[in-house]
């Protein structure tokens, strides 16, 4: 009878302590970390076997970021310039800031920012111009002139300069450029140096002559509307990227914007081998990707199919098939694709969609997954379910004006994702959470329930963990079910074992 009631007042204790919890979808850290940040709008739901934390607030606009040799966090804030994070690390998710420090104080800076391998240079991009400094992590300090090393990028629209450079070919910069408008014509020119992707070797730069971006440098890719984000596989040394695709356009007389045209993912070829595409159109502005199929004269066209806008002698939907790169992967129109980053094994390319404006539903707002094998996607080029849901907003309809909205990636050595939302200004960290056979953390790991990549909270830790709960797990599952869970051993005088579980 004493067991039958401690069993009743431990499950009456464990579904109070469930009500009382704050409804978040970050990491339960509470009851060891010192300090845990809550978003000021409904908090982000965590993708299963993951867990999440907000660990930095009040910053402007963060877009970029990467991290020094010393394992400190560097932060271009668009408009502002970059800063210096460090933390007090607890382990897991459990990181508070300790101080930040003004680096760079430049209103030009806007997104790209880049690290040689040494990490004693440190480079960033305006709408214009790509910059070095010589960089000092123990002083925590630049140079105090800059070097320009690429210029001529100036353009309306979009105008950030994603920076990538290559860990494969060492000295290689990749440098991104967007188009003028929506529909910028002069993109379709090569001369024009718009919506394209060039690669220039900075280590024979030491003259202090700039590359003009529109004539030199490697052409990798161009007819890239808007590619912000660039990846090299770290294994293949694949260089992927991920592209905004155009808005408000119409097929035949008829509005197709709503679904179309998709975001792209595409390859091009390799810095330190096979040129694989490599320098080749991928259609922009004539030719776009096909996402939802409910268009006019769709004919046996599929999820990433290039077409054109109309059909005619010269440009039509043959002409888009044969003569442009298409896609590698196409995900959902409008969803904003801004930072792409591989795994340390290249099994995982982490991507953040920044959200849609142009839909009647908005779409994005998510940090998501897509799965490689052997240096590229796992899914097949005209797939549909390719990115899997890690951290996502609950409710787009609050967006833009009340939800995060992710823009930059870092993955430090432990493997931990850190994503900026420039919209709240806030820094959120991830990690996988490590789960065991039985379905119990270990590890620092945590168990989950649910699927699909979306609507897990994964919040039970191992005792040993700095995100530890005193032993007990709460989940709750994509039906909104609270899940919980706690065993207590005990022994009678007589000797024997009791469990609840």
């Amino acid at each position: 009878m004493f067991y039958q009631h401690l069993r009743l007042a431990v499950i009456a204790a464990l579904l109070h302590s469930g009500r009382c919890q704050t409804q978040t979808s970050t990491s339960s850290a509470s009851g060891a970390c010192p300090t845990v940040l809550t978003p000021s709008y409904s908090a982000p739901v965590v993708g299963s076997g993951y867990v999440a934390q907000l660990i930095v607030k009040g910053l402007k606009k963060p877009r970029g970021l990467l991290f020094d040799s010393n394992g400190a966090l560097l932060v271009v804030q668009q408009g502002t310039g970059i800063v210096h994070v460090t933390f007090s690390d607890n382990g897991g998710t459990c990181l508070v800031v300790k101080k930040t420090t003004k680096l760079i104080d430049d209103s030009n800076l806007n997104h790209g920012i880049e690290l040689s391998g040494d990490g004693r240079t440190l480079y960033a991009s305006s709408s214009n111009e790509v910059y070095s400094w010589a960089y000092d992590p123990e002083a925590i300090s630049v140079s105090d002139t800059k070097q320009t090393l690429v210029g001529n990028m100036s353009n309306s629209d979009h105008v950030t300069r994603t920076l990538l450079l290559s860990r494969k070919a060492p000295g290689m910069l990749l440098v991104s450029r967007g188009s003028a408008e929506n529909m910028d014509e002069g993109a379709a020119e090569l001369s024009t140096g718009r919506s394209e992707i060039r690669a220039f070797n900075i280590s024979d730069a030491a003259d202090g002559k700039p590359y003009d971006y529109p004539s030199q440098g490697k052409l990798i890719g161009w007819g890239l509307r808007n590619s912000v984000g660039v990846a090299e596989h770290p294994v293949t040394g694949g260089i992927y990227s991920v592209e905004n695709s155009a808005d408000q356009l119409q097929r035949s007389g008829k509005d197709i914007h709503e679904d179309n045209p998709g975001e792209e993912m595409n390859f091009h070829g390799f810095l330190n081998g096979s040129t694989e595409s490599q320098g080749g159109n991928y259609g922009y502005p004539h030719c776009f990707a096909l996402w939802n199929k409910n268009v006019p004269d769709v004919g046996g066209m599929k999820v990433g199919s290039q077409f054109a806008l109309e059909q005619s002698a010269t440009l039509n939907d043959t002409t888009c098939a044969d003569d442009y790169v298409a896609p590698r992967l196409t995900f959902q129109a409008h969803m904003a694709p801004l930072d792409i980053k591989f795994t340390k094994d290249g099994s995982l390319a982490y991507i953040t969609f920044h959200g849609s404006w142009n839909r009647n539903k908005p779409a994005g707002y998510k940090l998501s997954a897509v799965s490689f094998a052997g240096g590229e996607p796992v899914e097949p080029a005209d797939s549909t379910k390719a990115a899997v849901d890690v951290l996502s907003n609950g409710d787009n309809s609050a967006c833009p004006g009340a939800c995060f909205r992710p823009a930059g990636l870092a993955i430090d050595g432990e493997g931990r994702i850190f994503m900026t939302s420039d919209a709240t200004g806030e820094i959120y960290v991830l990690r996988r959470a490590e789960v065991s056979a039985s379905g119990t953390g270990g590890g620092g790991g945590g168990t989950s329930t649910g699927g699909g990549g979306g609507g897990t909270l994964v919040t039970s830790t191992s005792k040993n963990s700095p995100n530890a709960a005193a032993g007990m797990g709460v989940a709750r599952g994509e039906n909104g079910l609270l899940l919980v869970s706690l065993t207590i051993a005990l022994s009678a005088v007589s000797g024997a074992f009791f469990a609840i579980a």
